[in-house]
């Protein structure tokens, strides 16, 4: 009465199922440079750690004995597993089989995917490749029709995205709602050369609009971390794209139900550096370095840049104080002065949705002269997009501390935190403020004044001077405009002690938050 017979069963079919596409499909696959799907589930969990999820589901045609006489696996591959000891979900496309398209899909195990993670409260990873659950032409042929269009697991995208992390890898040529799936994430990451991504490949472009296009020259890793900002960030190889997602989930709790969790850390709370009393110009037009004064406030090596590629006039990014994950804003005056652009707005808006969705506080280090200004820039419809950028700050119920270093100008510098709150901040001695810079805003002040003049550029030079008398920080000071000006050696040992009293109270702000995050 054993069922060992059975069991020889289940093990032939698992068997059947790790051939993936075949041997054929497979080299051809390791000729563009690519992993298998199952090899890169393996490369980014702990070893031993995937309990795969529908692992025999394939379609199965029989002979006369009713003996298996042609499998093809199902080509969407999930399950759970551990990374750096932490549950997560893991999914990925198969593209040796049917190029990993949705009509090749059974049981829609992607959805299950989604619930998975929803329900068991898990981070979910996933490994778009192909298609990546878009459609195929072929669907004419297999079903005998077509069909209008849907998205019937969307629903489980958006709450999913208000309640686990999601990182979406794009592994390969992803077209459609492949695209769409990595997009809709917290975290996104392509690999450079291997890997594009387009609304419709170049078949269909050429189709459409008679231009011939190469994968990469359409949808390459340039143009969506670069240009676009579509996707987050660029990885050498699939090795550091699955390092780039170990160390983004590093900062993340597994829900939002949990406090973003601490890492042990050496780094002396009080370690106070000299260098930061001398890294701001005393010539107010000359520029530097804003990701060194980060490294040098934050604890060491933990900073971990997202979408440094895009809207470079703001730094953003993850990193530790006193072993706390915080989120890292920075104004960098090496991209149009540090001036807050249209991408910069976009980039600002999701990240600060990010750190509010899961409750992670914000450190923000503030040298903002305002909103970029131009023709081009009104183009661009800086002020629409700042504007949303501002809600994100106000809507976001997070700690949040900003240093300011140096420039807060505008309606653009008014948003460096929620005026409307406690507004916690700390200027350093080279700050400097208000409407407008002096620079800029004598003529338009003083215009018909200065065009009076016999001599008007002498004139101006005599306004300015005046004015700047009273620019000074300590005469905002004097008055309680700004509550504390610091030596930038004390920086660090500030916010190592903020750290601390905003971790204790994060508890009662835990939980799915009225507004869902956008992508």
């Amino acid at each position: 009465m054993s069922w060992e017979k059975e069991l020889e069963e289940l093990k032939k079919r698992a068997e059947l199922a790790k051939e993936m596409g075949g041997i054929e499909r497979i080299a051809k696959h390791y000729a563009r440079g690519r992993l298998t799907v199952r090899e890169r589930i393996d490369q980014l969990l702990d070893d031993d750690s995937f309990h795969e999820t529908g692992e025999i589901t394939g379609k199965v045609s029989y002979d006369e004995n009713g003996e298996i006489k042609e499998f093809v696996p199902a080509n969407f591959v999930f399950g759970r597993g551990k990374l750096d000891g932490r549950e997560v979900v893991v999914a990925g496309d198969d593209f040796t089989v049917r190029g990993g398209a949705a009509d090749a899909r059974i049981g829609n195990k992607s959805l299950y995917s989604l619930k998975l993670a929803e329900h068991l409260r898990l981070p979910l990873v996933n490994l778009v490749d192909g298609s990546g659950g878009g459609g195929s032409v072929k669907t004419l042929e297999t079903m005998g029709a077509t069909y209008v269009p849907g998205l019937p697991s969307w629903q489980n995208i958006v709450r999913l995205l208000s309640m686990v992390p999601v990182v979406g890898a794009c592994m390969g040529s992803v077209a459609g709602l492949g695209s769409a799936r990595v997009v809709a994430s917290h975290f996104s990451i392509m690999v450079k050369g291997s890997a594009q991504m387009f609304v419709a490949g170049p078949p269909v472009v050429e189709r459409a609009f008679g231009l011939k296009m190469e994968r990469e020259e359409l949808g390459g890793s340039d143009i969506h971390t670069k240009t676009a900002g579509a996707v987050d960030n660029e990885a050498v190889s699939e090795e550091d794209a699955f390092k780039q997602i170990q160390t983004f989930l590093s900062f993340m709790p597994s829900n939002v139900w949990e406090v973003p969790p601490r890492k042990e850390n050496d780094d002396p709370e009080e370690r106070k550096e000299e260098k930061l009393i001398s890294l701001i110009p005393k010539d107010r037009k000359a520029p530097y370095e804003v990701r060194e004064i980060i490294d040098l406030v934050l604890d060491k090596e933990s900073f971990f840049e997202v979408g440094g590629g895009y809207g470079k006039s703001l730094v953003t990014g993850f990193a530790r104080l006193s072993g706390y994950p915080v989120g890292i804003l920075g104004n960098d005056c090496n991209h149009d002065g540090g001036a807050v652009t249209a991408k910069a707005s976009e980039k600002m808006t999701r990240f600060v949705d990010v750190c509010d969705t899961f409750n992670i506080p914000v450190v923000n280090f503030v040298d903002n002269p305002g909103f970029l200004i131009g023709l081009q820039a009104e183009e661009s419809g800086v002020i629409r997009h700042g504007v949303r950028a501002l809600y994100s700050v106000w809507q976001a119920s997070v700690p949040w501390v900003s240093i300011i270093i140096r420039r807060v100008f505008g309606v653009a510098g008014g948003g460096h935190g929620n005026s409307d709150q406690l507004n916690l901040r700390y200027a350093w001695p080279s700050g400097d403020w208000g409407s407008l810079p002096i620079e800029g805003g004598v003529m338009a002040a003083y215009k018909r004044d200065i065009e009076a003049s016999p001599d008007p550029a002498a004139r101006q030079k005599e306004i300015e001077d005046s004015l700047d008398q009273v620019r000074s920080p300590y005469r905002t000071a004097e008055m309680f405009g700004i509550e504390e000006i610091i030596d930038p050696r004390e920086t660090r040992p500030l916010l190592c002690d903020w750290v601390k009293t905003a971790y204790k109270n994060l508890p009662q702000n835990l939980g799915v938050k009225e507004r869902t995050m956008r992508p």
